[in-house]
């Protein structure tokens, strides 16, 4: 099982990356992680005819804007969920002036709203909200026996560490450059290293990082290396980057 980052950039594109989105390729269906505009590469993936499952950790427009592309995709269906009282939202953004209605989609799209907590279905999660300017839920996914942790956009919290505890796959965010911190709601690369050493990850994967900041890969490669110091297992993610699970 694979899990390829579409998108890794925050606020907005740029050279190095469009806006986030993530995608963990599981057989018959999808488990896609935000949707900001890196979710029309999914276009290049073998994701047509799979039900498709999309996350949505909140609704900042960097992980809704790629939303305008659903119909470029033929889907066998697409199940959106996101945090209790956005639905409505979601269903105002998804239509006339500013997109197409899903009723206007090849395929059958269905919103869910879910509460923090444990669930089975459509496979094993548990999602808790995090810390950041506005409600943001991160997401704990069990693929058999290997548990991926999805955290953007946060600062260091107790539910943070709780969601990342013994994954195998801990994906975070790392908006902010060495150093910087902000009452905001996002970490730098140092906070999310120590963070998965504490929780006792197996591998960290850094993304969503601010596109002001974030201009090369020369500055990614320092802050890799600065995590890297802390907990070596860290990988900087990339558009178009593949991982095995």
């Amino acid at each position: 099982m694979k899990i390829t980052f579409l998108g890794t950039n925050g606020w907005y594109d740029t050279p190095t990356g469009s806006t986030l989105s993530a995608v963990v390729d599981a057989g018959s269906f999808a488990i896609v992680m935000d949707a900001g505009f890196g979710l029309y590469k999914l276009r290049g993936l073998p994701a047509k005819n799979k039900r498709i499952y999309l996350f949505i950790s909140h609704l900042h427009l960097d992980h809704i804007c790629g939303l305008h592309t659903l119909p470029l995709f033929k889907f066998k269906s697409l199940d959106i969920f996101c945090q209790k009282g956005m639905k409505k939202h979601l269903e105002y953004f998804l239509n006339h002036p500013f997109t197409v209605s899903p009723k206007q989609l090849p395929y059958p799209v269905r919103i869910t709203e879910i509460i923090p907590g444990k669930y089975k279905k459509p496979i094993p999660f548990e999602c808790l909200p995090l810390k950041h300017a506005d409600p943001c839920l991160g997401y704990r996914f069990s693929f058999g026996k290997k548990i991926v942790t999805y955290c953007c956009d946060t600062g260091i919290c107790k539910n943070d560490e709780l969601l990342a505890r013994d994954a195998d796959m801990l994906i975070h965010e790392c908006a902010f450059l060495p150093g910087i911190t902000s009452n905001w709601g996002h970490t730098n690369p140092e906070e999310a290293a120590a963070l998965a050493k504490r929780a006792n990850a197996k591998k960290l994967v850094l993304t969503h990082f601010a596109a002001d900041t974030y201009r090369s890969g020369a500055i990614k490669k320092r802050s890799q290396g600065i995590a890297k110091k802390i907990f070596p297992a860290t990988i900087m993610a990339s558009d178009g980057l593949t991982l095995n699970i």
